[in-house]
């Protein structure tokens, strides 16, 4: 068998860093080997300044929006946001494929090596047969009046379909608490049985006023697209504590941007019996609203965090990288870098069920091999950058 050895300044094998004399041994197809000691390592060892780390992942992105790079306005707040991609998203399907393939090229390129996808159609099977980068499909459904429920839920289960007799990972999804009716709830509980599900969470405050007391931005973007919302009755409680009890069939659930998620919220999750993987879309949450997620209170509640990219539609890139970089720069390196990587990498993986595979640089695995480079020591820098070298 031939190998491929790497050493470099930091060595992150997904759970820890280690030092220099540590080399990384795989097989010429990235198949982890061992990690050994360099005056163990023989001759032809690539040698490289910075950190090696593995392929990075992505727990929530749209790779199906990629045409709306550039589209949509900054700062427009949610529910502007949300009413433009509604309107906007239709394009020939020349434009989307060619959107879309640049996207999986910029992030295969980035070190992406696997990711958690919104699927609103099927316009991405072509792109994703012939990708390097695993995927997880999240058919996604949305319907704020019970009485279409069902039906909702049919044709979601009809896009699914076709997703099934291409990839063996998809689940049907909530899109948002806002957009999903109590009955379409409980329809999904009983669909997504021991699976694993994505939602949008309290992405703007917007989403808890609904909720609250019936009042907020949302009112008029029902009114503007002819939804009656007459029989609704709030909760009088925040978005998060009403949607996370609708979820008891043993579900992994990964709740997304949660921008405006509370101490009272966490408080909730031992009584839930639940424990989500938080997603992290800082660039998009500064896209949209100028606002970042409570990462600290994360943090301190001991969540299991994971990193994501959201759209084109809401980002300036879907580099995986940028989105450590602004975590690092946001929270003025308070919080280290190997446990930002960490969420980034072997947590990504555990959230999207690819652990045995993916994540970290443990015996056997393929996680990827993505080198980070113009550091200083283990703070990332203005010219820090990230590439893919398996």
């Amino acid at each position: 068998m031939k190998y491929r050895k790497f050493k470099a300044d930091h060595i992150f094998t997904g759970h820890e860093v280690l030092y220099r004399n540590a080399v990384l041994v795989t097989d010429l197809d990235g198949k982890i080997i061992e990690i050994v000691d360099k005056n163990d390592a023989g001759d032809d060892i690539e040698s490289f300044k910075g950190i090696l780390t593995p392929g990075f992942v992505n727990a929530h992105c749209h790779l199906e929006l990629s045409h709306l790079k550039g589209i949509i306005p900054n700062r427009t707040g949610l529910v502007e946001f949300v009413q433009k991609v509604m309107t906007q998203r239709a394009a020939s399907d020349e434009v989307k494929f060619d959107a879309m393939r640049l996207a999986e090229q910029e992030m295969y390129n980035g070190g992406t090596v696997a990711v958690g996808d919104i699927c609103n159609t099927a316009d991405s099977i072509a792109i994703k047969q012939k990708s390097k980068i695993r995927w997880h499909n999240f058919v996604e459904v949305s319907g704020f009046i019970d009485a279409a429920a069902e039906m909702r839920l049919n044709a979601a289960m009809q896009i699914a379909h076709q997703w099934s007799m291409v990839n063996n990972q998809w689940s049907i999804v909530p899109h948002a608490p806002y957009s999903v009716s109590k009955t379409l709830f409980q329809l999904l509980n009983n669909e997504t049985a021991n699976q694993l599900i994505s939602i949008h969470n309290q992405e703007s405050e917007e989403e808890n006023k609904l909720y609250e007391n019936k009042s907020g931005g949302f009112l008029e973007l029902y009114k503007n697209f002819g939804i009656d919302i007459s029989s609704f009755q709030p909760t009088q409680k925040t978005s998060l504590q009403t949607w996370l009890p609708y979820f008891t069939n043993n579900q992994s659930i990964i709740s997304v941007h949660n921008t405006f998620t509370n101490q009272e919220d966490l408080n909730q999750l031992p009584i839930s019996n639940l424990q989500p993987f938080f997603c992290l879309c800082i660039n998009a949450n500064r896209y949209i609203e100028l606002k970042i997620p409570p990462i600290n209170l994360l943090r301190k509640n001991n969540c299991n965090i994971v990193i994501g990219t959201d759209s084109y539609a809401s980002n300036w890139q879907l580099n995986m990288f940028e989105e450590i970089k602004t975590i690092q720069h946001e929270m003025a390196f308070a919080v280290p870098l190997s446990e930002i990587l960490q969420w980034a990498t072997i947590n990504g993986a555990k959230a999207l069920r690819m652990d045995k595979e993916l994540g970290s640089f443990d015996k056997g695995k393929t996680p990827g091999v993505v080198l980070i480079e113009e550091m200083n020591g283990l703070n990332i820098t203005v010219r820090s950058s990230a590439k893919r070298i398996i």
